[in-house]
């Protein structure tokens, strides 16, 4: 999960002081009416997305990610589909995900909820608005809004989700569907999830032995699936309004995700983009099919062998855009290291062991960028 999901000062609400109120979100911006967007959400012009720039990194075509089928998981192709699957995590680390078993109908349900959600009038949803790390419930605006020197042209609703009984009575009960809309389409992700996981440790070459129980340590080969099965989750409802310069700004800056895995559910508007060969290509959504990406602890497990890669995300002048990331890890209390088994004479450790306090310790004292933490993680004999 990104920097963005896990900072803050644990201030409730925000005042209506003009420094604070950028704080009430771009969708409450849009709807005071506005032609230019403000300073405020303005960014040096190196960081821009430079679109029209004869000199742009940005490729003018769109990028196809590899595709990878779930349901040939499961049947005589699952060799060449594993080869596939541990191609695109180590040449992109992203792929799109179809055929993956759940259905139109909640993934139509989650969407159309989550429309529903940022249409309620702003006291409803300010309700939600806080600063608190710890909260199970976070609506906010920008990527780390308590650092950000620039703000994103972006409002968020974050759900921690696991276990999902603990945090159910903490979500919003406006609209009336939407605890249990979101409910189960975060446990079919979260299903989702540990069968890709289990499809992911199989494509690395890790073969899981049956061991006995006192045998067993956290974080270990035969454990991490169980881990996982226990681990973190939260969902991330983003909201992109229409903008209207987008050149200057950004829905998201370039960053990573600090998880295993994240599965993006994307409407059909473009904005998605990722760093590949040195420049920034568009994702072309593919209807009802999920974005994986590889997250940092993923990169760290494998030992660099498949990678967290860079991406972001572009806004336009004339369209809205929502999609739903679900963001999963270990729990919050374990040890995130590279598998022993793909540690050798040839092969050295190349990260440190890193777990949540490590991460927090290190992002509440700057301002997010890029794979700075990853970055910070590996060793120096690297």
């Amino acid at each position: 999960m990104s920097p963005a999901m896990v900072v803050g000062s644990g201030e409730k609400g925000e005042s209506d002081t003009p420094g604070n109120q950028y704080q009430k979100g771009v969708k409450q911006l849009v709807e005071n009416g506005l032609h230019t967007i403000p300073k405020k959400y303005i960014l040096p012009p190196s960081d821009r997305p430079a679109t029209n720039s004869e000199n742009s990194n940005v490729a003018k075509q769109n990028l196809q990610l590899p595709i990878i089928d779930f349901s040939e998981l499961i049947g005589p192709r699952r060799p060449q589909v594993l080869q596939s699957l541990a191609n695109a995590c180590e040449r992109y680390g992203f792929f799109q995900l179809v055929n993956h078993g759940i259905s139109d109908d909640v993934i139509s349900s989650m969407r159309d909820v989550s429309g529903r959600f940022f249409d309620l009038p702003f006291e409803e949803r300010a309700k939600h608005m806080t600063t608190d790390m710890h909260a199970p419930v976070r609506y906010g605006t920008s990527f780390s809004q308590t650092k950000d020197t620039v703000f994103c042209w972006r409002d968020f609703l974050k759900l921690l989700c696991h276990p999902l009984p603990d945090f159910l009575p903490h979500w919003p009960a406006s609209p009336l569907d939407f605890r249990k809309v979101v409910a189960t389409y975060s446990e079919e992700t979260k299903y989702l999830f540990l069968m890709l996981m289990e499809a992911i440790q199989e494509s690395l070459g890790i073969k899981v032995e049956v061991k006995k129980q006192e045998e067993e340590t956290e974080g270990n080969d035969n454990n991490i699936l169980k881990d996982l099965e226990d681990g973190s989750q939260m969902m991330v409802v983003n909201f992109y309004p229409p903008c209207p310069e987008p050149d200057l700004t950004l829905g998201m800056p370039p960053h990573s995700d600090y998880g295993f895995l994240t599965l993006l559910l994307q409407d059909q508007v473009e904005g998605l983009q990722i760093q590949f060969q040195g420049q920034w290509l568009t994702v072309k959504p593919i209807n009802n099919a999920f974005v994986v990406n590889v997250g940092d602890h993923l990169e760290i497990y494998s030992n660099g062998k498949y990678k967290s890669v860079l991406h972001r995300v572009i806004v336009n002048a004339m369209k809205k855009r929502t999609s739903v990331a679900s963001l999963h890890s270990l729990p919050f209390n374990c040890t995130v290291r590279p598998s022993p088994k793909l540690i050798d004479e040839a092969n050295p450790k190349r990260y440190a062991d890193t777990n949540f306090d490590t991460f927090l310790a290190y992002v509440s004292t700057r301002e997010p960028k890029r794979k700075e933490f990853l970055d910070s993680r590996k060793l120096s004999s690297t």
